[in-house]
């Protein structure tokens, strides 16, 4: 029988690194993780009138860090998302002066004056699974599919470093992709004894790109089955889903993560295929798929993805991803024990 453990976080234990926090739990390989996350904005926004500059102390807070037992350096942590649920019936999105994609930044100096700082109140339905924009300068409304993700999730880095939270690199952190969803399984190298992940950053929904630089975000309900594969790297963050296998790379300029994530998916293709790198390389450039995280974070993400129906039958870690799935499957209806706050 699998073990189920539930923590919630109360406000004061919520983190804004990876790396340098002690593990709040830990967890056996296996196990399901029933637990909750904040928003970026630590749930201080609640109102169009709540300007994230005056509320707000920290961003993007997580959830943990947790400890795998038994996880080491050169192993790969497995998360598979079982359950990605809005907390609330609301979600928020804002612009910031100096920050998003189509404004002058701290990095890319311009003399046009910075954007209005402006927050937008979603209306979350999670029964109609639908999220609705209301436009701030009319009355104009737009309904669109509530997809949940989040934005965030990661490992300690290596190094004994502490990371930022709004950091997306190659231990994880603010990888802002849509990809993370309900169904997905998450691949990190691990770098310290632990492994110490921690999650967070909630989206009810987000564009590719995240172009403002920001989401809608809420808080999430979370359930996430955890495994580890021993003995086996893993250099960047990797996703599975049923249909696809997905490399994320992170960088400035945005070219430079587009690189890394073709990189690692041609390396992740030959492996799997046996293929020689330029063939594998072949396959990639023909069949592969790339799309923008975001372009705003200190270090920009692109995802490069492969349907799994190329790879000819081959199976990406031996299968992890469709035997966690079986466990959620079985699994996330039944209550567990309780941890924590």
């Amino acid at each position: 029988m699998t073990n189920v453990v539930t923590y919630r976080p109360a406000p004061g234990e919520l983190r804004y690194t990876f790396g340098g926090h002690p593990a709040v739990l830990e967890i056996e390989p296996g196990s399901l993780l029933v637990t909750s996350t904040e928003d970026c904005y630590g749930g201080a926004v609640r109102t169009v009138d709540d300007l994230p500059s005056q509320v707000c102390q920290a961003f993007n807070p997580v959830t943990g860090p947790f400890h795998v037992v038994g996880a080491e350096p050169g192993d790969t942590l497995a998360l598979h998302f079982a359950a990605i649920t809005p907390a609330r019936d609301w979600g928020v999105s804002a612009t910031f002066p100096h920050f998003g994609a189509l404004t002058g930044t701290r990095s890319t100096a311009m003399l046009h004056p910075p954007l209005e700082e402006r927050v937008w109140r979603y209306t979350i339905d999670t029964a109609a699974d639908t999220v609705t924009f209301h436009a701030r300068r009319s009355d104009h409304s737009i309904v669109m599919p509530l997809e949940p993700t989040l934005g965030t999730v990661g490992v300690a880095p290596a190094g004994g470093e502490a990371r930022s939270t709004l950091v997306p690199d190659a231990h994880g952190g603010n990888l802002d992709t849509p990809e993370i969803h309900l169904g997905t399984t998450v691949y990190l190298g691990v770098n310290v004894p632990g492994a110490l992940f921690a999650l967070g950053d909630g989206h009810a929904r987000q564009g590719q790109g995240e172009a403002c630089g920001v989401a809608v975000e809420t808080a999430m309900n979370v359930s996430v089955v955890v495994d580890l594969i021993k003995g086996v790297p893993t250099p960047w963050p990797r996703i599975e889903t049923d249909y696809r296998i997905i490399s994320i790379g992170a960088a400035r300029p945005l070219e430079d993560a587009y690189r890394i994530s073709q990189h690692d998916l041609v390396a992740w293709t030959a492996q799997l295929t046996g293929l020689e790198i330029l063939d594998a390389y072949q396959v990639v450039s023909q069949a592969g798929r790339a799309a923008p995280g975001n372009v705003c974070d200190p270090l920009y993400t692109m995802h490069a993805a492969l349907n799994k129906a190329v790879l000819a039958g081959a199976n990406p870690y031996d299968g992890v991803h469709q035997r966690l799935r079986r466990i959620a499957e079985a699994q996330i209806k039944q209550p567990g024990k309780a941890h924590g706050n």
